[in-house]
């Protein structure tokens, strides 16, 4: 509560003193025994003195430590947030920067895609990695999606598969509502295109979920086994449409040749070995 004293020179503090705290006589304002720093401002209003109490130097640097700590937390949990919504499966959360074994020599253009979020993100700038299996595409895609998560962009990693298995039974409109709930998020990374099945039903879907992408002007990143001749010359129409708006706004980057999978296979297999032997 503020308190105020009606008499300018009185030479005794207008309350208790603190067990850190003395009294300057000099301002007549209490002081922090530590810092030396005052625990009081002096106002006059309408011929009266009010003296506030404020944080003394050291009070105030354990508050903004506080508000620090307070802040991280929040982030911290925001970050723990955006990533069980948008880390569908739990092995991609192993999937950053820090884990790259150099293997992959195209890596550095996932860091040039996180360092330019921005310019991507303005310019509706999505990714095309397509390679062989085993190659690192899916780990690519996931140190772009954990790096920028990790900046609190919400970010979704998932697969048609697993959206084709939502969006089997719903009705017309609740698949409508599913598919534009995919762009909330900023950006959409769909893993393994071209596994899912080539149904009718499916095809539609998948189209569906491409088309409405697009339309929303967010980037996407796709990772497919499929060779860049294979979706530049599809075999239908129904391919055709959804593989022209993924070229249209996906810049195709080659992932290199190695079996990366494989050759890690092969390195637990030796170590497992020598262990053994």
């Amino acid at each position: 509560m503020t308190k105020f004293i009606e008499e300018p020179n009185i030479l005794k503090p207008n309350r208790q003193l603190q067990s850190d705290e003395y009294f300057n006589e000099k301002d007549q304002l209490i002081y922090c025994s530590k810092c030396h720093t005052p625990r009081q401002s002096r106002h006059m209003l309408q011929g009266k003195i009010f003296l506030p109490s404020i944080l003394c130097k050291c009070q105030r640097e354990i508050y903004e430590q506080e508000e620090a700590q307070r802040t991280l937390r929040e982030k911290q949990f925001e970050i723990e947030h955006l990533k069980a919504s948008g880390l569908q499966d739990k092995a991609l959360y192993d999937y950053t920067f820090d884990k790259d074994n150099g293997m992959n020599t195209e890596m550095k253009l996932a860091h040039n895609y996180v360092d330019n979020w921005e310019k991507m993100k303005s310019n509706s700038s999505g990714l095309l990695l397509w390679g062989d299996v085993g190659t690192g595409k899916s780990f690519f895609a996931g140190c772009i999606a954990n790096a920028l998560l990790e900046k609190g962009v919400p970010v979704l990693m998932t697969n048609f598969s697993r959206i084709l298995n939502t969006l089997t039974g719903m009705h017309f409109e609740d698949r409508n509502q599913f598919i534009d709930s995919l762009n909330r998020y900023s950006l959409l990374i769909i893993d393994d295109l071209g596994i899912e099945r080539n149904s009718e039903f499916a095809l539609e879907q998948v189209f569906n979920v491409i088309d409405s992408r697009y339309r929303s002007k967010k980037p996407l990143i796709v990772t497919t086994n499929l060779t860049l001749q294979e979706l530049n010359t599809p075999s239908d129409l129904p391919h055709k449409r959804i593989y022209d708006r993924i070229l249209e706004r996906c810049v195709p980057v080659r992932i290199n040749n190695r079996n990366i999978r494989q050759e890690n296979a092969s390195a637990n297999l030796q170590e497992a070995k020598k262990i053994l032997l």
